[in-house]
This record gives C-alpha cells, sequence and structure tokens, in this order.
C-alpha cells in the first residue's frame, strides 16, 4: 500500500514539473498595440466620445436638439485627426464612468474633474482646462454675499446639481448652510433666479453662463474657491491611446485650434447669451 502512495507521488510531481517546464505565451507589443482602444477606433471607422449635454458651454443642446459646446467642437477635431467619423453618446452622469468601462465609448469628453476617487477607476489624460468653484448669487444678496463664508450660516439655502465636485465644496466649506442637490444644472440655478435659493455653486465658466443668462436676477462671484484639472477619461492600461491624446491635446495648444474654441464658446458665446437677456 505504501508502495502505491509513494508511486502516486512520483507522478503527482512529475506531472507538476512537467507544466512548470511549458514556456508561457509572451504578449507581444504588437499583441498589446492591436489591442489598444485606438485601433479599435480606426479598425470601426468611428470614434465614440461619451458627454452629459447639459454642462454649458462644454456641451449643451442648441433650439434644433443637436449637441454643441467646446468639448464636441474639439471632438470634431479629434476624429478628423484620426481620419474617422464622430459619433457622440449622450450619456447620464452618474452613469458616465460605468459606461466608459462597459466599452459604450471610447473616452469620456464632458468636462470631467480629475479626483483621486476617479482615478481609480480610469485614466486622465493630460488637463485642457483648469476650472473652479463660483457662486451664483441672487441680487437680493448684494452685499450681504461677498463669499463662500458668508454662505455658511443657518438659514441659508445654497443649490448645485447632484454627484459633482459643488455639491463635495458646499458640504465641505458650508455645512451649516441647506444644501440642495438637483439632477441638472439649470433646475440647480433658476431656484437662485426665481428667489428660492440664496446661492448656486458650480464650475466658473457654467457660472458665467447663468450669470448672463439670468444677469436681471443675479450675479456672480467669481473668485474660484477650488481649483480644479478638467481632463478627458479613458479606460486603465491603454498607453498608446492615452499617448496618442496628448500629443493631439499639445498639438491643438501649440496651433491655436485649442484658443480658437476657447473663445468661440467661453467669450462669444456668453456675450450673445448676455445681449438675448436684455
Amino acid at each position: 500500500m505504501k508502495r502505491f502512495k509513494i508511486v502516486g507521488i512520483l507522478i503527482a510531481i512529475v506531472m507538476i514539473a512537467f507544466f512548470v517546464a511549458q514556456p508561457l505565451h509572451a504578449i507581444t507589443t504588437e499583441e498589446i498595440a492591436k489591442a489598444s482602444t485606438l485601433e479599435q477606433i480606426l479598425k470601426r471607422g468611428t470614434l465614440l466620445v461619451g458627454m452629459e449635454a447639459g454642462y454649458q458651454p462644454f456641451e449643451m443642446t442648441d433650439e434644433k436638439g443637436n449637441i454643441v459646446g467646446f468639448d464636441v467642437d474639439m471632438a470634431k477635431v479629434m476624429a478628423k485627426a484620426l481620419g474617422v467619423k464622430l459619433k457622440l453618446v449622450n450619456t447620464a452622469w452618474e452613469g458616465i464612468i460605468p459606461a466608459l468601462l462597459t466599452h459604450k465609448f471610447d473616452i469620456i469628453m464632458s468636462g470631467m474633474t480629475i479626483l483621486q476617487k476617479r482615478n481609480l477607476k480610469v485614466n486622465f489624460c493630460e488637463p485642457y482646462y483648469y476650472i473652479g468653484q463660483c457662486l451664483l448669487i441672487n441680487k437680493k444678496n448684494k452685499g450681504k454675499i461677498k463669499s463662500w463664508r458668508d454662505l455658511n450660516k443657518k438659514g441659508m439655502v445654497v443649490t448645485t446639481k447632484l454627484g459633482v465636485t459643488g455639491a463635495f465644496t458646499a458640504k465641505k466649506l458650508m455645512p451649516k448652510a441647506t444644501l440642495k442637490e438637483f439632477k441638472s444644472e439649470n433646475e440647480g440655478a433658476l431656484q437662485v433666479a426665481n428667489g428660492l435659493a440664496d446661492a448656486f455653486i458650480y464650475d466658473e465658466p457654467q457660472v458665467r453662463v447663468f450669470a448672463a443668462k439670468y444677469k436681471k436676477q443675479c450675479f456672480g462671484i467669481f473668485k474660484p474657491i477650488t481649483f480644479e484639472p478638467l481632463a478627458w477619461a479613458i479606460r486603465k492600461g491603454d498607453v498608446d491611446w492615452l499617448n496618442w491624446l496628448n500629443n493631439f491635446l499639445r498639438q491643438v495648444r501649440g496651433d491655436g485650434t485649442w484658443a480658437k474654441l476657447k473663445k468661440k464658446w467661453f467669450v462669444d458665446y456668453v456675450k450673445e447669451l448676455a445681449k438675448k437677456s436684455k
């Protein structure tokens, strides 16, 4: 009986040694490149861009229902540089990272702030814009509210959008105020314009848009409360796609494309809104 056990052990050892000795398949750089999102885009012939069309002036819908804005125009330039068509995938903010991770699109171009918590799930390119949280104030509070510190009091009502850095900032710096979070930026700003809230906290470009749109009822405080880099997000582990995007960003910054689009959407568009609200 002992002899059979010894034989069995020896067979097991020989089998383990055989499998261990087999050469493992090394993944080549060519195979890694073929698996890149960049190669998938070129093969597909279409760049799929995820965004939530409600963050003015980065992405929004016009009167005809088309998605327009700074990020949209930049995506068009990107698709042209790739030599492919562009498809925009309008996605609710709370589901935009899960949609990227499940390959619903190739990239998020939607004014996303780089946060360490988000960076655990996705990779970010180099920042393409820097913003800070600013305030939209109802004119009834002119002279009373000069900074965020004046809002950190009982009885003050602050609005923002659900799940954004404006909400995180308000909870941290204005815990004594009542915070109301809404599904869209427009809902939060409208509360202030209608006198139902004292302030709306959000990203500086969007606050400038609302200050122009509701200039009869509101004014903006544009001294940034925070420092926030915005960047495009992609899936982790894709060095080729990340490299291409960072080089593309350097190119459009250097050749004047970025500055041209910035003027179009952050200066001219806001001025046009102010004229319409007269």
